[in-house]
This record gives structure tokens, C-alpha cells and sequence, in this order.
């Protein structure tokens, strides 16, 4: 619980700051690197075969150094561009803190055994770069992509390699489908019985939407956002309450 309180917090005061992450005069890298691998190394349903990435590293790394020496700059790229950039950095540097340290249980056994300050769990560990910066998980989430897309979908896109995380996508998100994309993991998140069991009345539902719920609820309530894309439709009065969050590893 007060691992919990403590991201809580974190999140609300990064939620406020800007990044400076980017890069003038570069161009949007392919995609196609990583989608190979997706599609070779994770399950329709999402489960993660870390040890196949583990045996093509060296392709892993080709790609992220495409990404790393390739930063959008934000005056000449389209949003879509952006957005599937940050997504799948997100999801690839993912992949790559767990296979630098694999075999591991929990992405949270890999927090900072020292506490520093703004280093207080593994997603502000700076272990790669963007465009010769400096770089953490954390940053692309919530000063990039929550602050500057106010895009609710893209906490079912990107996946923090745990079991109760929306499932990492079998194949990397590209900007001519992006909002297909978008709209597909956001369904296939909110209708999962394993991470939400949802009913006319009653709704056990993900700590995602308890966590972000500002994120979902900017044009209406959150039962208003489940309704989008639920197969049930919900009462507007039903009963919200949330499930406990599995950490385990999503293999």
C-alpha cells in the first residue's frame, strides 16, 4: 500500500512538468524491427516469451538504437507519428529492462535498492537515451504521452510487463493505424474477464481507472468512458470497486 501511495504521488506531481525529449530536423524511424519480434516472441493474449527477445538481443538493440538516434521533433512530425513513437519506446525499452535483467519475478524487484531523490522506482531509472538525452520510463508516460496527446487509449497501448498491465500488442503500432490500434487494445483491455469483470450493476474493474481516472473521465464519468467500449452496458449507478493489481511477470 505505500508503494502505491508513493507512485500515486509521484504521478500527480510529474503529471505537471514538460519534457524537453526530442530532436530537430530528424526523421520517424520504421517499426518493423520490433514488429517482427512482437510478432515472433508475444502471444495473442500477451504473454511474453523474454527468453526468445533474450536470444535475439542484438536485433532488440538494432531497433532501439533507432529510436534512441531518432527522437520526434515535435514541429515537423505528425501527432501520429509521435504518438506510435512514444508507444512503442515505451513498450520496447520495456522489454529491454526485463531482458537485461531476466530471470526476474517482478518488474518491482528491479526498484532502486537506494533511494534517491525523483528515483524512487524502476520507471525513473535513466538507462537509455533519446536524442543524446538522458532517458526513463516514467518520462515518456507522463510527461509525453498522458501531458501531451490527453489520449485516455494510451493506457491500454503501453504495457509495464506485469500480469494485471494491459497485454503488450503481438505487433508494433504504426501512425497510418494508429487509431485502429488504439481502439482495439482499449476493447480488448476493458472486456478481458481476467483484468475486469464487468456486469450490468456491478463492476470490479482494473486499478488503472482508479489510478488515472482524471485521464477517463474529462468528458463524463468513468462508467460514461467503460460504456465506449463495453460489450455490457453498464448502469449508470452501478457499483465500482477495484481489484487488487497482480505485479508477477507477464510470461
Amino acid at each position: 500500500m505505500k508503494i502505491l501511495i508513493n507512485l500515486l504521488f509521484v504521478f500527480s506531481f510529474l503529471s505537471c512538468q514538460a519534457s524537453n525529449l526530442g530532436q530537430k530536423n530528424s526523421s520517424p524511424p520504421s517499426h518493423q524491427i520490433f514488429d517482427e519480434l512482437l510478432k515472433k516472441h508475444v502471444s495473442k493474449d500477451g504473454v511474453v516469451n523474454y527468453k526468445g527477445f533474450k536470444a535475439e538481443k542484438e536485433k532488440l538493440e538494432k531497433y532501439l538504437n533507432l529510436l534512441s538516434n531518432n527522437a520526434p521533433d515535435r514541429q515537423k512530425w505528425t501527432k501520429d507519428q509521435q504518438l506510435a513513437y512514444w508507444i512503442n519506446a515505451y513498450n520496447a525499452f520495456t522489454v529491454k529492462l526485463i531482458v537485461d535483467n531476466y530471470p526476474v519475478a517482478s518488474i518491482q524487484d528491479l526498484h532502486p535498492k537506494i533511494k534517491i531523490p525523483l528515483v524512487n522506482t524502476v520507471w525513473h531509472i535513466k538507462f537509455f537515451q533519446i536524442g543524446g538525452k538522458d532517458a526513463n520510463l516514467d518520462e515518456i508516460e507522463h510527461k509525453i504521452l498522458r501531458k501531451e496527446f490527453e489520449e485516455p487509449r494510451i493506457h491500454f497501448a503501453i504495457n509495464c510487463a506485469s500480469f494485471s498491465c494491459p497485454p503488450l500488442l503481438n505487433e508494433a503500432f504504426f501512425p497510418e493505424r494508429i487509431n485502429e490500434q488504439l481502439d482495439k487494445v482499449t476493447k480488448g483491455f476493458i472486456n478481458d474477464t481476467k483484468r475486469n469483470k464487468i456486469s450490468k450493476d456491478k463492476l470490479e474493474i482494473s486499478k488503472i481507472f482508479s489510478w488515472f481516472q482524471g485521464d477517463f473521465t474529462k468528458n463524463g464519468g468513468l462508467i460514461d468512458y467503460l460504456n465506449q467500449y463495453s460489450i455490457v452496458k453498464i448502469n449508470p449507478k452501478a457499483k465500482v470497486s477495484y481489484l487488487d493489481y497482480d505485479w508477477s511477470l507477464n510470461e
